[in-house]
């Protein structure tokens, strides 16, 4: 009979991502070998044997090779353990360290780009819904500090999402994001299963490692004791807020969004110039504005990376601002209002007549 630790576990698993969803469909299981991410399969691997269905679930496993033999173990020990419960796994292999290099960024950041880029690789060669992986409360509340100290706004403050896209047919999803880390232990504890430790994690040079070392402890000990149930709550209203901003971002996007896009040698289509009718957007909040901006660059498929709060204010205020107005931003990016449009041309845009004149 399975151990109370295990069923509770287990049940929030189940609460959080009913099977119903996803249990024809397959599933990728990205999956490191430390705790986190080994009770995720285990987990997953109970609830499928309970409900099946015609979905397939599969193991990914990225090796970084920054760990040299560490990394190499926890990958033999991770095809050791797939091998044992019968689950198909993929692996692949990167420099990580000479990634970073090249893209003039830093390790964490590199890492994690070329993580869910292999996940996302991955999940569509094996015909995969759903990628999971195995991010607890623990790291929410991390993440949501770490966006607070660094600057962010209401989308930052609701941390992580349950669920988004990875790819045009892959969504990476989030089972274990109400579960705190001692309940992982605990059910590894339970169901005899030991997993991998990342000495890295302990290491104070990485920003989230102080965090999680330094910082909040000492929020815990001489401030709030409930430091973290504060900011999983900050999280979860922010979201609340950030779902009703988004909508109505969305709805004024729908209405006064024009997008003109040219081929370009990869198949995808690149916009060569946006255009806002800014006549809708005349009374909304600078916030709504911003998202509404937000929204038409995402649709431009322009990089989101370079702009900051200021490029998004700056941009919004040009909805209120008079023809003439104009703001060079970042990716070679040019607005400026032509009558009561906002139209943005990129780098390579021609010139092209403004709508209504």
């Amino acid at each position: 009979m399975t151990s109370p630790p295990a069923q509770a576990l287990e049940s929030q698993l189940t609460k959080a991502w009913p099977p119903s969803s996803w249990q024809e469909s397959h599933v990728v299981l990205a999956v490191s070998g430390g705790a986190d991410s080994v009770a995720m399969l285990r987990a997953t691997l109970a609830v499928k044997h309970q409900c099946r269905g015609r979905g397939r679930l599969f193991v990914a496993h990225l090796n970084h090779g920054w760990r040299a033999d560490d990394a190499d173990a926890d990958q033999h020990w991770l095809e050791s353990l797939c091998r044992r419960l019968d689950v198909p796994l993929e692996t692949g292999r990167i420099d990580v360290q000479a990634l970073a290099a090249a893209d003039h960024d830093g390790l964490e950041a590199a890492a994690r780009s070329a993580r869910y880029e292999f996940l996302a690789r991955t999940a569509e060669k094996l015909g995969a819904r759903f990628v999971a992986v195995a991010h607890t409360a623990d790291d929410q509340v991390e993440t949501v500090l770490h966006r607070i100290l660094r600057g962010t706004g209401l989308a930052g403050l609701a941390g992580m999402r349950f669920s988004r896209p990875l790819a045009p047919s892959v969504a990476l999803v989030r089972p274990l994001l109400s579960v705190r880390r001692p309940e992982v232990l605990e059910y590894l504890d339970a169901i005899g299963q030991d997993y991998r430790v990342d000495r890295t994690n302990i290491d104070t040079r990485w920003t989230r490692n102080r965090l999680r070392h330094e910082l909040l402890p000492l929020l815990r000990e001489r401030y709030n004791a409930r430091v973290d149930d504060a900011l999983l709550r900050l999280a979860a209203q922010a979201d609340q807020s950030q779902q009703v901003v988004a909508e109505l971002a969305e709805r004024l996007a729908r209405e006064c969004l024009v997008v003109e896009a040219a081929p370009q040698p990869d198949g995808d289509r690149r916009a060569i110039r946006l255009q806002l009718d800014c006549r809708p957007l005349q009374a909304i909040p600078p916030l709504l504005a911003r998202e509404v901006c937000k929204i038409a660059w995402r649709g431009a498929n322009w990089p989101m990376q370079a702009m900051g709060y200021e490029a998004w204010q700056q941009l919004a205020e040009l909805i209120q601002k008079r023809p003439g107005d104009a703001a060079n931003l970042p990716g070679n990016v040019r607005a400026r209002r032509e009558n009561d449009w906002l139209v943005l041309r990129s780098h390579s845009a021609g010139n092209v007549s403004s709508p209504g004149s």
